[in-house]
């Protein structure tokens, strides 16, 4: 099995679109929204393991119950680190020969598709607190206010894009450096390459497993629920690292 060092690890993490933008290119360093401490890198070990969740299972309910939360971490999150860790040895396989460079195309895909859905997870429990909901202040408020009018209106367009996704996605405020302004997009699936050049500031999971448990097939309840967990103190953070 070909060993991975800190810094190998999140150079592949940094080739997965959105990963560049949020993974700190200097392992460690700090400088961006996720470095390899707080995505689970292991150096011992030589692999990612699941950063447990920042509160109890419980403690966003009634917003998102303890039985979803128990599923979409310890299963579905853990799922994307298990097969993330498989994808990063098999690039290393294919560097050294040792697995078949005709398998080039499936393992880069499943380096992106599960080093996404690792990446979006962590932003995704991370943008989120207890203590949420609300509206921001200081230089996030009034840069909400300026690109889409009122919080009202950032809130009613968020909750309708993120609605919309067909099938398996997620919502995104994301800041656009060129312009210098927050657009709200979606994604398909887990794909971060999706991103382009937009810095993800807050992500809602609007694949089934979110929140199917307790709201069924009623999505657009639950994004009114997602409202009230932002953790508006580290999408403020996370604005100010990607202006930065």
């Amino acid at each position: 099995m070909p060993d991975l060092s800190r810094r190998e690890a999140v150079a592949a993490m940094t080739a997965i679109g959105a990963g560049a933008l949020t993974v700190s290119a200097s392992a460690g360093s700090g400088g961006g929204f996720l470095d390899a401490d707080a995505l689970g890198w292991n150096a011992e070990k030589g692999l990612y393991v699941l950063p447990p969740l920042p509160y109890a299972y419980d403690a966003l309910e009634p917003h998102i119950d303890e039985a979803t939360m128990r599923i979409h971490h310890d299963k579905h999150h853990a799922g994307y680190v298990r097969k993330l860790n498989a994808a990063l040895v098999a690039m290393g396989g294919l560097r050294d020969g040792s697995i078949d460079k005709g398998l080039s195309d499936h393992w880069a895909h499943e380096l992106s598709f599960n080093g996404g859905g690792h990446i979006n997870h962590t932003l995704f429990w991370t943008g989120m607190s207890p203590t949420g909901g609300g509206e921001p202040g200081g230089d996030l408020g009034k840069a909400i206010n300026a690109d889409f009018g009122s919080f009202k209106a950032f809130a009613d367009q968020f909750k309708s894009v993120a609605g919309s996704v067909k099938g398996s996605g997620w919502g995104w405020l994301a800041y656009e450096p060129m312009a210098g302004r927050l657009i709200v997009t979606h994604m398909h699936n887990q794909e971060n390459g999706l991103f382009g050049g937009l810095v993800p500031l807050l992500g809602v999971d609007v694949w089934e497993h979110a929140y199917y448990l307790n709201y069924q097939n009623r999505r657009g309840d639950y994004l009114a629920g997602f409202m009230n967990t932002i953790n508006w103190p580290e999408i403020t953070r996370r604005f100010a690292t990607a202006k930065g």
